[in-house]
């Protein structure tokens, strides 16, 4: 039983951060929060530094790639990163710790293989990833503007995914942003919509997923009760947690054999694992 474990860090405009690994190896997807911050989480869930191999970057917005000089340079962790994100991005990385990052070319790291594929967002080369060992997948499906094929059919691999969940249409349309803004969010290379999200949770769900981490939620366009309600009516079985903007979520132990519904649905809270 080859179990991997799931975290989100932090998921919102104030920064991104997931941690998906197995017992002795790991890695970060985006880089969003600062490096003692990222520092502090996962200590709070019991997770070391040194068992984190590379962060993946998905595109070169702040709230993505904020902590990444810090945190790779203190680390000396390697990063995977496409050359058209890189020149955007104004970073000033380790040259020697850049990686190439292309779409649809797997990375090994241990055990765990690494897939990024292109989408749909308003950033230079935007990529997807899937994180899997031989038994287990988990996507990262957020910043999306719109579903495209790449998300469908990675999507339906999954065993846990973290999908992007932005706002709710009513309370854009009615909030505060100016018009050119909300258009920006919701004109197909912005933000998923609760709405967009749970037409690809429900039309592309495999049989065997068994969490959602609902992600990158606005703080003024949507509310993590409205969106938890939506997708629990319709869940059938799948773990449904709202990734916050404010803190790290529990640990979650995610594992392709399905063993009972019941290890499933458990956090795995402090672990002394790593």
């Amino acid at each position: 039983m080859s179990s991997l474990y799931v975290t989100s860090l932090n998921s919102g405009s104030n920064g991104n951060c997931y941690y998906i690994g197995n017992d002795e190896e790991a890695v970060l997807i985006d880089a969003g929060l600062s490096c003692r911050e990222t520092e502090k989480r996962m200590h709070r869930l019991g997770l070391a530094m040194k068992k984190v191999k590379a962060i993946f970057i998905s595109h070169e917005h702040g709230d993505h790639i904020r902590g990444l000089e810090v945190l790779s340079r203190k680390h000396q962790l390697p990063v995977y990163i496409s050359s058209a994100t890189l020149l955007h991005s104004g970073l000033e990385l380790d040259p020697k710790l850049v990686r190439p990052l292309l779409a649809g070319t797997t990375i090994v790291m241990g055990a765990l293989l690494i897939n990024a594929f292109l989408k749909n967002h308003d950033a230079a080369d935007p990529h997807s990833f899937t994180v899997e060992n031989s038994e287990t997948c988990i996507g990262i499906f957020t910043d999306i503007g719109k579903v495209c094929d790449n998300v469908s059919t990675h999507f339906k691999r999954c065993h846990a995914a973290f999908l992007e969940a932005n706002y709710d249409e009513v309370m854009l349309q009615n909030g505060r942003y100016p018009y050119h803004l909300k258009n920006r969010i919701r004109g197909g290379r912005g933000h998923l919509s609760n709405k967009e999200a749970l037409q690809l949770f429900l039309s592309c769900k495999p049989a065997h997923m068994s969490h959602l981490l609902l992600a990158h939620l606005s703080a003024d366009n949507n509310h993590p009760d409205l969106v938890r309600d939506l997708f629990m009516e319709q869940a059938n079985g799948t773990n449904i947690i709202v990734a916050s903007r404010y803190q790290e979520t529990p640990l979650y132990a995610v594992c392709g054999s399905k063993p009972p519904a019941a290890v499933l649905s458990q956090p795995m809270g402090q672990l002394a694992l790593f």
